[in-house]
């Protein structure tokens, strides 16, 4: 059996009604997010090792690896994975976002021995919520 089998990478695309200013401050602050996604020590700084507190499982270990104000800002999760998230400013009210998690391996468990093919299915649909709901709820005018 192949030693890696990736699966799918989980990519969440959501035009937000918000400058890409308000937009970048949700998304790469420890207090924005909180507010939207999970408590956190982030710091947007490149190679800041941070918590993610993921309620029941745990703390997560990350690591900020790209930052380009306002427009990427990417971490390590974890062991496996890698979120990227990127802004385009479309007019001075609308932001483009595009959120990529990588790292999916069929042959692969996280921390708390769960397998990736069955964790990938319940953060797909996490992502899809916090994303396309509790993000655009944050930052509407």
């Amino acid at each position: 059996m192949n030693s890696q089998e990736k699966l799918e990478d989980i990519c969440k695309t959501i035009v937000l009604n918000a400058p890409l200013e308000k937009v970048w401050e949700a998304v790469s602050t420890s207090e924005g997010i909180a507010a939207w996604w999970m408590l956190n020590s982030l710091k947007p700084i490149i190679g800041h090792e941070f918590v993610l507190h993921t309620g029941q499982f745990g703390d997560s270990i990350c690591t900020v690896t790209e930052l380009q104000p306002p427009t990427r800002l990417g971490f390590d999760w974890g062991k496996d994975w890698h979120v990227l998230i990127e802004f385009k400013k479309l007019n001075e009210e609308q932001t483009e976002l595009t959120l990529i998690h990588s790292g999916w391996d069929a042959n692969k468990v996280t921390e708390f021995e769960q397998p990736h093919t069955v964790v990938r299915g319940f953060i797909e649909s996490g992502w899809e919520r916090i994303v396309k709901e509790r993000l655009p709820d944050l930052v509407k005018a």
